[in-house]
């Protein structure tokens, strides 16, 4: 490709480069991130000749507007075998830039990369992210490994546990994305994966509501302890079941812990297992279309691109992340079955809290003047337990969804 001139270069740097929709993009490096291999779009829309592709780092089509926080944490990944993916944003050989999400996956030499153009909510989040990232790098120092921590804090932040769970719903958001778009319908197996993820995620807001219901009566006992003292020996009564109400906030407490707090909890793991499994399967489903596009007439390659070697790589790709799909969804089954437990666990403490309601509504009629107060701890109960009921019977139904689709989905593979 000739030299351009710096007129031209400097009025295409903050121009976007146009490409299809429907274009997947690909490229295998060796071990230090040379490049062996692409695909037509690839060289394309990078704008450089083959010889100049073949052969060079793959950091010639980084733009500058990318953190090194985000290329020092996938190195870091993928060195460890994960497969990971990421919204990258390249720099074409005239300037132009143009936005890709990732998908890095180690390979016997080095690594494999397929891409899709990301068009969802979420691209416009990260690239602010990234500017961000990019400034503090620059304004503060931050090294790779500094900045890379500052992305998976903003991960998190953003409500993801971490980095797998986030990049399988920026992966998924992408996909379906692209396919609404373009006006394709979503593969069935996808879409049980994405109904899965988004039970899941209920399931985080249903019990995040209920925990704060169940916060909200934690002072009962304190205040009908209170009571009590105020009756002296007729508040015996009320003493007991102050005392077996205290017995039972510690046993709900244990609950909560150990169903939705830590990343060892009932729900953590279902959540993973989903998640973990969701990611592979729209990494196939990549893989899959990246095959096909291999075939598409018209591409011209040069004699060093083997297309029949490319395929196979990514074929192998596809038939990994399959086989590992079906594993987690032997870890989902699991999980749902834990998790049907804990919520029967959970219904078992809110029977014994529908007979503490029951006495102090007994109590209260005995009483006469302090039976005013009693009747608001069973009122404050009352709307209590009816919304602790609601959100364990909702979740129920979500962990069915759940179950059902893994059924469903075992049957497919």
């Amino acid at each position: 490709m000739s030299e351009l001139s710096p007129e031209f270069a400097a009025s295409a740097a903050g121009s976007e480069q146009v490409f299809k929709l429907s274009e997947t993009f690909y490229s295998r490096t060796d071990a230090r991130g040379v490049i062996l291999a692409g695909n037509d779009v690839f060289q394309r829309v990078a704008g450089h000749d083959w010889d100049r592709l073949i052969g060079a780092p793959h950091k010639l089509i980084r733009h500058p507007d990318m953190p090194k926080g985000v290329f020092h944490l996938m190195w870091e990944r993928i060195k460890q075998g994960k497969p990971t993916g990421a919204y990258i944003k390249n720099r074409r050989a005239c300037g132009r830039f143009y936005w890709v999400f990732a998908l890095v996956s180690p390979t016997g030499e080095g690594y494999i990369s397929t891409r899709i153009k990301p068009t969802s909510p979420l691209r416009d989040a990260v690239e602010e992210q990234y500017a961000a990232l990019l400034r503090r790098e620059q304004d503060e120092g931050l090294t790779p490994a500094q900045s890379a921590a500052a992305l998976e804090t903003w991960v998190r932040d953003r409500g993801f546990g971490s980095y797998d769970t986030f990049q399988s719903h920026a992966l998924a958001s992408e996909f379906e994305a692209r396919a609404r778009q373009l006006g394709l319908p979503l593969d069935p197996m996808l879409k049980r994966f994405v109904d899965m993820s988004r039970a899941i995620a209920q399931v985080s807001d249903e019990t995040g509501c209920m925990t704060e219901a169940f916060k909200s009566i934690r002072t009962v006992p304190m205040n009908m302890r209170i009571i009590a003292s105020r009756l002296e020996n007729a508040g015996g009564p009320i003493s007991a079941i102050s005392v077996n109400y205290s017995q039972m906030l510690e046993e709900m407490t244990a609950w909560v812990g150990k169903f939705i707090e830590g990343g060892d909890c009932v729900f953590a793991q279902i959540r993973d297992a989903i998640l973990t499994g969701q990611f592979l399967a729209f990494s196939e489903a990549v893989e899959q279309e990246m095959m096909a596009s291999f075939r598409k007439p018209g591409d011209s390659y040069p004699d060093s691109v083997d297309l029949a070697r490319e395929t196979a790589e990514v074929s192998g790709h596809a038939t990994r992340f399959h086989e590992q799909t079906v594993t987690s969804l032997r870890a989902v089954q699991r999980g749902a079955q834990r998790f049907a437990g804990s919520v029967l666990d959970m219904k078992r403490y809110v029977t014994g809290l529908s007979s503490t309601r029951m006495m102090c509504k007994i109590e209260s009629a005995t009483l006469s003047s302090s039976g005013t107060a009693l009747s608001g701890i069973v009122e404050q109960l009352d709307n209590c337990q009816d919304e602790i009921e609601a959100r364990l019977a909702r979740i129920e139904e979500l962990n069915a969804v759940i179950q059902n689709n893994t059924a469903m989905l075992r049957s497919m593979m």
